[in-house]
C-alpha cells in the first residue's frame, strides 16, 4: 500500500469515527445515550492496542510522573475550580452547586464512577489511540495535539451545549499537551476525572448530563 493511499484511507477512518460517529448520534439522540458506547469501544480499543508492536500492558497504567509534574498540574486544576465556579456564580448562579445541594449521593457516586467509567475510557480514546493510530496524517506534534482537542471537544456535541463544547475544547488541548509530554493515559484520565469532578460540583454538569436536572 503506498504512503498516499494510506494516509487518505486513515483519513477517512478518522474522519468518520470522530465526526461522523458524533452526529449521527446528535441528530438521533434517542438511538442510544451517548456514554453506554464507552465501554464497548475501550473494548475494542484493548484488542487493536495488543496487536500493535509499539504497545505494553503498561501502557495502560504506567505513572511515572516526576513531582514537579503533580505539583503543576495541581496548582492548575485548583486555579480551573475557581475559575469554572467564578463562572457559575457570575453567570449561572441559580446552578451553583446544584448537583452536591440536589443529590448528593449521586454527587458522592459521581467522584467514584466518574474517572474509572468516563474519563479514564475518554483518555484512551481521545489521547492514546489518536496519538498511536494517526501519527501517519498528524505527523507533527501541534497537528496531534490540535486533532485531539477538536475531536475530543466535538464529541460534546451529543450534549446539545455550546459551553460544552468550549471547555472541552480547551481541555482538550491541555490534556493533548499533558500526554504528549508524559505518555500516561493513567495520569490523563486522574486530571480529567477530578476536573469533571469539578463541573459537576460547582453547578456545570446539566451542560454534560442530558438528564441531569431530573435527578436533582
Amino acid at each position: 500500500m503506498s504512503v498516499t493511499l494510506k494516509k487518505i484511507l486513515y483519513s477517512i477512518e478518522f474522519t468518520v469515527l470522530f465526526f461522523g460517529v458524533p452526529l449521527f448520534l446528535f441528530f438521533d439522540k434517542n438511538i442510544i445515550h451517548p456514554s453506554s458506547i464507552l465501554l464497548p469501544i475501550l473494548i475494542a480499543l484493548i484488542l487493536y492496542f495488543r496487536k500493535q508492536k509499539e504497545f505494553h500492558k503498561r501502557d495502560l497504567f504506567k505513572l511515572n510522573i516526576s513531582k514537579n509534574m503533580w505539583i503543576k498540574q495541581i496548582v492548575v486544576v485548583i486555579l480551573t475550580a475557581f475559575i469554572l465556579a467564578g463562572y457559575v456564580f457570575l453567570f449561572e448562579p441559580e446552578n451553583l452547586f446544584n448537583l452536591p445541594k440536589g443529590n448528593p449521593l449521586i454527587w458522592i457516586a459521581m467522584l467514584f464512577f466518574y474517572p474509572v467509567f468516563s474519563a479514564y475510557g475518554q483518555e484512551v480514546v481521545f489521547r492514546m489511540f489518536l496519538f498511536m493510530r494517526y501519527k501517519p496524517i498528524f505527523p507533527k506534534k501541534w497537528m496531534m495535539i490540535l486533532a485531539s482537542g477538536i475531536t475530543f471537544s466535538f464529541v460534546h456535541i451529543v450534549y446539545f451545549s455550546t459551553l460544552s463544547l468550549v471547555l472541552t475544547f480547551f481541555a482538550g488541548i491541555y490534556l493533548a499537551l499533558i500526554y504528549d509530554k508524559t505518555r500516561s493515559v493513567l495520569f490523563t484520565s486522574i486530571l480529567h476525572g477530578i476536573t469533571g469532578f469539578i463541573i459537576f460540583t460547582v453547578g456545570l454538569g446539566q451542560h454534560f448530563w442530558l438528564d441531569m436536572m431530573e435527578w436533582i
